[in-house]
């Protein structure tokens, strides 16, 4: 079965990924700023069920299929970055709002946020990376059954995406209340998140590496 390694490998690379500004955080920071705490957990959960449904695709040969058709998995790539740069433009181009900034954002019913959390997250390139070639590269095949590990090491990244994504959405309000009050601070979080997502644009663009086979 897995190894105390893998574990703390997955776990390593999850968090990482997770603290990096991405669409996730994005979405549901603003949301929960608008809308408020239970919003924000609302999209959560469809944010969770995103990771599940990765999770699964992964395991039952997602992977194989991209790496018989590279062309699409090339496409998803693509897509993604481009997904990346735009949100970067939408925060560094003159007038753009920090994602702590509050916004006029329309209330969403609870099935609309669930939607919306769980589409933000699929369409999430570092989601996609994640699963189909991070967490492959710690399943040991001489250690038990693949499909079960890449389950259980998956459940680790799930674990430690929703818990920490569920702190942004709590504090998200007294983040915001703190950042509304130091405007220098204000800007240079936008400067350093758009400056982010712009880098992981250029990146996952010229990215040559392809999915782990099962």
């Amino acid at each position: 079965m897995i190894t105390a390694g893998a574990v703390v490998g997955v776990a390593a690379v999850a968090l990482g990924m997770v603290l990096t500004p991405g669409p996730n955080m994005i979405y549901l920071v603003s949301r929960s700023i608008t809308q408020g705490r239970t919003a924000g957990l609302v999209s959560l959960s469809g944010v969770a069920l995103g990771f599940l449904t990765y999770l699964t695709a992964a395991n039952l040969g997602l992977s194989v299929v991209f790496t018989v058709v590279p062309g699409l998995y090339v496409a998803v790539k693509l897509a993604g970055a481009c997904y990346l740069a735009w949100l970067a433009w939408k925060t560094l181009r003159p007038g753009g709002v920090s994602v702590f900034s509050r916004q006029d954002l329309p209330a969403e019913s609870s099935r609309r946020l669930f939607t919306m959390g769980l589409m933000t997250c699929l369409l999430n390139p570092k989601i996609a990376l994640m699963y189909l070639s991070l967490i492959p590269q710690f399943v040991d095949p001489e250690a038990g059954n693949v499909m079960a590990q890449g389950f259980l090491l998956g459940g680790v990244q799930v674990i430690i995406g929703v818990l920490v994504n569920g702190l942004f959405v709590v504090a998200a309000g007294a983040i915001a209340v703190f950042l509304g009050r130091r405007p220098g601070w204000l800007r240079a979080q936008r400067y350093v998140m758009g400056t982010v997502l712009g880098g992981l644009a250029v990146h996952l663009a010229l990215d040559n590496s392809r999915p782990a086979r099962a």
